[in-house]
């Protein structure tokens, strides 16, 4: 049969070019509800690096099973999604040097996982991204209050219990509460962080300049979302 050079030329029409493509953002995230909900957040609230750029940003592994959700077994889930992302990346021309390269992120925390030197070292190989938070992703959300630079040794509830006493975020669930449960705390709410990103991203900032050691376990505390908010999403502020 001949090929039907008019439906050819127009399936290529609606092809877009290479530098007007949207930045595919894959992310495996650790956490169920915090991590996707902030992602949600950022997406929605956050102020573009530049204008006229589209990030699609998708999370990946929204319904996997707890011990599908730890360090190592993220990262080996991310490896399998980029090789399959860099391939559709190359095939449509885009080149790492363009800004709109996919990038595969996993977000996950310090708590008490062991493999996470591991994980670290088999994302590197495969140029993925890790945004990692010792002890757990509350301190993130912790900074948007206060700089906190002493140790919680290890303990994602030591860090969830500050969260919950700064000022106005229980009342962020509603002005008539007065108490919020561990679940419900993990809940993001815009008014927890909206105006808040680059006092945050500076406290984050100098915690990063002092663990620089090789064993991330011992990086307490710690914290590098601000690179998936801009590096990833492409967001500078909110």
């Amino acid at each position: 049969m001949a090929r039907d050079k008019g439906r050819d030329q127009a399936s290529r029409s609606k092809q877009p070019r290479a530098d007007k493509r949207p930045r595919e953002v894959f992310v495996f995230t650790e956490g169920e509800v915090t991590e996707p909900e902030f992602i949600e957040f950022v997406t929605g609230h956050g102020t573009r690096a530049q204008q006229g750029r589209t990030v699609r940003c998708t999370v990946e592994n929204q319904s996997a099973p707890s011990k599908r959700r730890k360090p190592l077994p993220l990262v080996e889930e991310a490896i399998v999604k980029w090789r399959e992302v860099e391939r559709a990346a190359k095939k449509a021309k885009l080149k790492p040097t363009d800004w709109n390269w996919p990038q595969v992120w996993c977000l996950f925390d310090r708590d008490q996982h062991e493999d996470i030197p591991t994980a670290f070292s088999r994302a590197r190989q495969a140029k993925l991204h890790i945004a990692y938070s010792h002890p757990c992703f509350e301190l993130w959300r912790l900074l948007h209050y206060q700089n906190y630079t002493s140790t919680f040794g290890g303990v994602c509830d030591s860090a969830a219990d500050r969260l919950k006493e700064k000022p106005g975020f229980v009342q962020s669930y509603g002005s008539n509460v007065r108490t919020v449960s561990r679940e419900d705390a993990k809940r993001i709410r815009p008014g927890q962080m909206l105006g808040s990103y680059k006092k945050a991203r500076g406290f984050a900032q100098q915690l990063s300049a002092v663990h620089t050691g090789p064993d991330q376990t011992q990086w307490d505390p710690y914290t590098d979302v601000w690179r998936f908010v801009e590096e990833g999403l492409d967001v500078i502020d909110y």
